[in-house]
């Protein structure tokens, strides 16, 4: 038999149902489903020292599984010493399978090591039903080595929906786990 992620059997058993039931969808297609995650970092420092983008590479790559690539910018900036084409962040653009494990992991393992944590805001979303999101400390994915992290840098998570209302996205990735803070 094969493979499912967890939380792509409890979407498919659970989630939708409650979707339908609470905005009165008529048709299957009509319930939001979630259609990528991107993890995104920028490397300002990256200008001076190249090492930096492989070093955010091999960490995103680590963390999700999936190979990242790096982003170059489209313009020169004279202030900031930068050229167009020159690498200046990196970024996983996950969907599927790995997409659903990541979310797993990020919302049983990752969330609960943020020190102090409270639950995620709820005021980062779009207007289109898209979630951004952003993380201070890498080191709270269990995936990372801290004695091999050279420098502790963020990163910025963008949960990309089908939802059309931010109260329907806000109320699939509840459903998937997103501990919001409560209002």
């Amino acid at each position: 038999m094969a493979y499912i992620p967890r939380l792509k059997a409890e979407y498919k058993e659970r989630v939708a149902t409650a979707l339908k039931e609470e905005f009165g969808y008529s048709n299957v297609m009509e319930i939001p489903k979630l259609q990528k995650i991107v993890l995104s970092r920028g490397v300002g420092a990256a200008v001076a020292d190249k090492k930096l983008i492989d070093y955010a590479l091999e960490e995103l790559t680590t963390i999700t599984g999936q190979k990242a690539v790096a982003t170059i910018s489209k313009k020169d900036v004279a202030s900031f010493k930068l050229r167009k084409g020159m690498p200046i962040g990196v970024k996983v653009t996950l969907r599927g399978d790995r997409m659903f494990e990541f979310l797993d992991r990020f919302v049983t393992v990752a969330l609960p090591r943020v020190r102090d944590f409270q639950g995620i805001k709820a005021t980062g979303f779009d207007g289109r039903g898209n979630y951004n999101l952003g993380i201070t400390e890498q080191i709270i994915f269990p995936e990372i080595n801290i004695d091999k992290v050279n420098k502790i840098s963020g990163m910025d998570i963008t949960f990309v929906t089908s939802a059309q209302t931010d109260k329907e996205a806000k109320s699939l990735l509840g459903e998937l786990g997103l501990p919001f803070k409560k209002d």
